[in-house]
């Protein structure tokens, strides 16, 4: 995930191209996922297996994550404001996966992995789903955890004044996934308890955070429960240090272009993220094995990177656009996959050609039923959220001063896929 050298930052990039060639990450990262589930499903011959196509999205998401959202909450320098705008932007297409889900319960089975009793509840209500080791009613709720967890920590470290630090915090949570990787082999904090307690401080300490009640104390509780929740009580205590190190390694890039710092941090926070598993007790995936992991962080850096030199120059539109719909793609696909193999049942067996008709098919429907859901779900609720965080006396001149570009600034605030 290193920036090559022959990448200079600019003094100044057009503000559109910049957010243009996020977007177009975040479309490439969707379609890797949807990929990774697809395939083996439809076509399993054309699945990779020298490198996760999976992984490989979440690490373009969490990178773009990490490079924009610190940055979105220091443009801000309203902790009140950048929470409304992150509920309204996460909940809404969100909550309508989970009722989805629920209906189809009817005729499909929810997960396995998803508790029968209140602390999945709890679990969904915070999306810390990963980190107090439970399955989200959809397969990708998992990451969503991260981004969770990463906003939680950045804002206790805005308002302790932290914010900055991010090549630090990058090379130590490296350095905390390499050592968690050697001795830790289950969650320390076993049962639905992590579900309940994060439950409750979750919501006790958002309201805080939000009012601006109590704001500082808050904000530091729910930073620090989140580290403990993903080393102690996560699923892979190494790889949830491995995705915060990921993050900041995206921050940390921000800073150097900005002129605030290095590249070093960078470059030793991508090795210690390399090695994590290497050595690690929980390393029995074929995607975390040496080769095929290596493989797959070395080709999310050079595309974040690739995207980055090319920032100035027009990208693909239909990329683009898939990623204005990518956190809507990255969380329906795969109900609806569930739901299309109910329906058309295995298709593996069969000619290439109806593999191939059934697959593109799948991706039709999903790309349309994204694009309605982000035009009449997602869109209305941004907006909603955008004016519950201005004033009366500055709606006004905020439309006039930010027009188009105020407009972009939010939409690309989130990566996700989030987003």
């Amino acid at each position: 995930m290193v920036i090559p050298p022959a990448v200079s930052p600019p003094s100044r990039p057009v503000a559109g191209a910049r957010l243009a060639w996020l977007d177009a990450l975040r479309g490439l990262g969707a379609v890797a996922v949807l990929l990774e589930h697809l395939l083996p499903w439809f076509m399993p011959a054309l699945r990779p297996y020298w490198f996760n196509l999976g992984m490989y999205g979440v690490l373009v998401f969490f990178l773009v994550s990490g490079y924009i959202i610190p940055v979105s909450l220091e443009g801000r320098g309203d902790v009140r404001a950048f929470w409304i705008s992150r509920i309204f932007r996460l909940y809404p297409i969100y909550l309508l996966v989970v009722a989805l889900v629920l209906v189809m319960a009817f005729w499909l089975p929810v997960r396995q992995q998803v508790p029968r009793d209140l602390s999945a509840v709890a679990g969904h209500v915070t999306m810390l789903l990963d980190v107090v080791h439970m399955g989200g009613l959809a397969d990708t709720m998992w990451t969503l955890s991260y981004e969770m967890v990463f906003y939680l920590l950045v804002t206790a470290l805005f308002v302790r004044g932290l914010h900055r630090r991010s090549g630090v915090l990058a090379v130590g949570f490296g350095a905390v996934g390499l050592g968690a990787g050697l001795v830790l082999s289950a969650p320390l904090l076993g049962g639905p308890w992590p579900a309940y307690v994060s439950g409750a401080l979750f919501c006790v300490g958002l309201v805080c955070v939000i009012s601006g009640r109590f704001r500082t104390v808050a904000a530091c509780v729910l930073g620090v429960m989140a580290v403990v929740l993903t080393l102690f009580a996560g699923f892979v205590p190494w790889l949830g240090a491995a995705i915060l190190a990921v993050m900041f390694t995206g921050t940390a890039i921000r800073r150097w272009e900005q002129g605030t710092g290095g590249l070093a941090p960078v470059a030793v926070a991508t090795l210690l993220v390399a090695l994590a598993p290497v050595w690690s007790i929980q390393a029995g995936w074929w995607w975390v094995q040496p080769g095929v992991w290596f493989t797959t962080i070395a080709l999310a850096g050079a595309t974040f990177a690739g995207a980055m030199a090319l920032r100035g120059r027009r990208l693909p539109r239909f990329l683009v656009w898939l990623g204005l719909i990518s956190y809507s793609l990255y969380l329906l696909h795969h109900p609806l996959l569930r739901l299309t193999y109910a329906l058309v049942g295995d298709v593996r067996a069969l000619p290439q050609v109806v593999q191939v008709s059934v697959s593109a098919a799948f991706l039709v429907v999903v790309v349309c039923l994204s694009w309605l859901t982000y035009r009449y779900v997602e869109l209305p609720m941004q907006r909603f959220g955008r004016r519950l965080t201005q004033s009366p006396s500055s709606v006004a001149s905020a439309s006039a001063a930010s027009g188009e570009l105020g407009v972009s600034a939010e939409r690309f605030s989130s990566s996700v896929p989030t987003g």
